[in-house]
């Protein structure tokens, strides 16, 4: 049994109690309610004042039995009551500690600044299928409850303190999520994370398209507005519903068979300056190359088998997930190859 359930059946236990002991007084002596209840309280604390009024043989009997009873139980409540406020404590100190350690040691992690409804959905896609090192800022300390729910490292602060932020790992991190509810606040969280961490990614969310130019100036590389999208998507469902649907189930993981991922390539990956008709991606991993973007940003759509494969292009390929984790560690591997010289 947790220490919070003990002591709420105990409160629960001794106001039974109480309530007995002053009808006990009301029926027995005939006393009001009022003289009652303050008998029995005075009684279970053992506070030592005299009796309300003169009781008889039978109200003499029944403080004794109320002291047996109820007097060591109102001490062990007061017992469990220290208890639970000393245990909860500590358990929040050694929790916070704990939490503390485990951003203190994050890199190249995550960091969502906000969990109101964008943020915690966002939360959860970032890393439903991924184990993503994440840590959340959030400001309102109601949220607290629904962060330890969600079992997420959080801080609760500021976001757009430069204290916070550096709490956070800003200097260590590999992207920033600005999704305050305001674009004012936004604009000066990204301003200042952009001072503190010159080359992290900043995504920014905007409430109006006017407020999209300031928070590029302030140096967001990318910003994006909830409600355009939301609307975009719907209009989308509408015209395209069956393309929406693919890449619903594509990009959502719904379909273990039908999956699209980005794959970047590394200089240290053997297809590195071999022709795409030389790979034999198609035959050996059984996976569609949709496009190819280029290290200078250009995409390159369906392209053609003699494209060559360069350090630093990103592959985006759709296939199952298991062929596309194969050909990742062949573009992206750990230790250099030459199996494809």
């Amino acid at each position: 049994m947790t220490g919070t359930k003990q002591f709420v059946i105990s409160l629960t236990i001794l106001f039974l109690i109480i309530t007995m002991g002053s009808l006990g007084y009301m029926y027995i002596e005939g006393w009001n309610f009022m003289d009652s209840i303050f008998m029995t309280i005075i009684t279970l604390t053992t506070i030592g004042f005299g009796e309300v009024h003169p009781i008889g043989k039978s109200g003499q009997i029944f403080t004794i039995v109320l002291i047996f009873i109820g007097g060591g139980f109102f001490i062990y409540v007061m017992g469990a009551f220290v208890q639970f406020m000393v245990e909860g404590q500590i358990r929040l100190i050694l929790g916070r500690r704990k939490l503390d350690k485990k951003i203190n040691h994050l890199k190249d992690h995550y960091i969502v600044c906000g969990y109101g409804r964008i943020g915690r959905v966002l939360c959860h896609q970032l890393t439903v299928n991924n184990p993503l090192d994440l840590i959340v800022i959030e400001q309102d300390e109601k949220m607290v409850p629904i962060l330890e729910e969600d079992k997420r490292l959080y801080l609760i602060d500021d976001a757009s303190s430069e204290s916070c932020l550096l709490k956070a790992g800003i200097q260590k991190a590999k992207c920033l999520v600005a999704a305050l509810a305001t674009d004012t606040a936004n604009v000066f969280l990204v301003l200042t994370a952009r001072q503190l961490n010159p080359k992290i990614f900043i995504m920014a969310r905007s409430s109006y398209k006017e407020s999209e130019s300031k928070l590029r100036a302030a140096g967001a590389n990318m910003v994006e507005s909830p409600y355009d999208m939301g609307a975009a998507n719907m209009a989308f469902k509408i015209l395209r519903p069956t393309v929406t649907n693919f890449l619903d189930i594509a990009l959502t993981r719904k379909h273990k068979d039908i999956q699209m991922e980005e794959l970047p390539v590394k200089d240290s990956s053997p297809l590195v300056n071999i022709m795409l008709k030389d790979t034999g991606i198609r035959q050996k991993y059984n996976l569609i190359i949709i496009a190819i973007k280029k290290e200078n940003g250009e995409m390159l759509f369906n392209p053609s088998f003699e494209t060559i494969f360069k350090a630093g292009d990103t592959v985006i390929a759709v296939g199952k997930d298991e062929d596309l984790m194969r050909l990742e560690t062949v573009l992206n591997p750990r230790i250099p190859s030459s199996i494809f010289r």
